[in-house]
């Protein structure tokens, strides 16, 4: 059974999010295509998930990588808002760290021109 929740957002207007039906019994007056209120704005869900991916990424940059690659998905829910959307059975960020090799120095500096004016 299709279910959507209605986002608010705070500029006015709203967002429709398919998602998936919770888990359980189901009412038998339920219909198929109900829309239910989302307990918070868009805005506001997609910040608790943010903060997390902040965090998350503060600790890697401390490891000194030449770049940083946090992927994750998120997942929209009427009462929870967004979250961290899992995989399997686990929850999971995706995580990539680069360094790049150092320059080399081997190469001779350049020669200043000794010559006077």
């Amino acid at each position: 059974m299709t279910e959507f929740v209605r986002f608010a957002l705070e500029e006015g207007g709203s967002v429709l999010v398919e998602v998936e039906e919770e888990p359980g019994l189901a009412r038998a007056s339920r219909a198929s295509g109900v829309v239910r209120q989302a307990s918070a704005s868009f805005e506001r869900a997609l910040h608790e998930v943010r903060s997390a991916a902040t965090a998350a990424l503060a600790q890697f940059r401390e490891m000194g990588p030449d770049e940083v690659e946090l992927k994750f998905g998120v997942k929209l829910d009427a009462q929870a808002g967004a979250v961290i959307a899992k995989t399997g059975l686990q929850g999971q960020f995706e995580i990539k760290l680069k360094w790049l090799a150092a320059e080399s120095t081997d190469e001779p500096a350049p020669e200043e021109d000794q010559r006077k004016p």
